[in-house]
């Protein structure tokens, strides 16, 4: 009977989050700031976990729409298109794999906050907190928190109660003069592991390249390197609504070849390590500082 309830409870969860949705509408509809934009990127992932096999790959396209709203709302949602499979059925289906509201805010461009709620990357639901304070032009702390239950449409609706509790604070440091910045952060991460990531990357024009190594009470060591990569064309439409590619293609690798330890969700379809988590516009701060990857054609910066 327990399992009928949370299931019930479950698929009642997207349709909350429309009917929200819908309510805050009517209030974006009249600002003169909305805008769309619908764009398709991919992901690959891999893996060596069998003698018999060099590797196994799973690629996917990835279109999604981001509607921002007015005032910093955003509505964002992305797909999952299966197109080579390696990794057996539960991955051959489309599917959602996001669908997230959020809300920034900053109070004299100092404090900067993001609130998310809905279904996020890593097949999670729920509500998600941002903090950022840069205390100078090198100097920042940040922190994020959430409170997610597990969501997967791959097979069927999965789904499990919002009870999970991440919580991550870190500093960030950034050299200007070498487009360098320096990240540790640390907490129990989305896998409830208690742990500590240290980064270092390299910001080039269009470009971040960065190395990391972390610890954690449950996959103990390990390291890898991250790769951004801002996809063109640089110059972007004016128009309320556009279509465009992916704004960035992200691959990573993983020593260990470990998928749940110091993991995190995403918030963002297009969430990355370059980008970060607020507004360019408002946060003057890391690679903010250097010449925008987009403009919009008329010239006015837009990302």
């Amino acid at each position: 009977m327990r399992y009928w309830i949370n299931k019930c409870r479950c698929r009642w969860v997207l349709p909350l989050c429309l009917m929200m949705i819908v309510t805050l509408v009517g209030k974006a509809q009249s600002s003169r700031h909305t805008r769309v934009d619908m764009f398709i990127g991919g992901e690959l992932h891999y893996r060596d976990l069998f003698h018999n096999k060099v590797y196994e790959a799973l690629v996917n396209l990835t279109p999604g729409v981001k509607w921002y709203m007015g005032n910093r709302w955003q509505l964002a949602g992305q797909v999952i298109v299966p197109v080579y499979n390696d990794y057996g059925d539960r991955y051959k289906k489309v599917r959602l794999n996001m669908a997230v509201l959020s809300k920034e805010w900053d109070w004299q461009r100092k404090h900067f906050l993001k609130i998310s709620g809905g279904l996020f990357g890593m097949e999670r639901y729920g509500l998600d907190v941002k903090w950022m304070f840069p205390i100078n032009s090198w100097l920042a702390l940040d922190a994020q928190t959430g409170v997610t239950g597990f969501c997967s449409m791959a097979v069927d609706w999965e789904c499990s109660k919002m009870e999970r509790v991440s919580a991550l604070a870190g500093v960030r440091v950034y050299l200007e003069k070498v487009n360098t910045e320096f990240r540790v952060r640390g907490g129990r991460f989305l896998y409830e592991d208690y742990g500590a990531q240290g980064e270092a990357m390299r910001h080039f024009k269009h470009c971040t390249v960065g190395l990391y190594a972390q610890y954690s009470d449950k996959g103990k060591e390990n390291m890898g390197f991250k790769v951004v990569m801002m996809i063109p064309p640089y110059k972007w439409s004016g128009r309320k609504v556009r279509f465009r590619p992916a704004s960035s293609f992200r691959f990573t690798y993983n020593h260990e070849g470990d998928a749940y330890s110091a993991r995190m969700y995403t918030t963002d379809p297009e969430e990355n390590e370059r980008e970060g988590w607020f507004n360019r516009e408002r946060l003057d701060w890391g690679a903010n500082r250097m010449a925008p990857d987009f403009i919009i054609k008329a010239g006015r910066k837009e990302k």
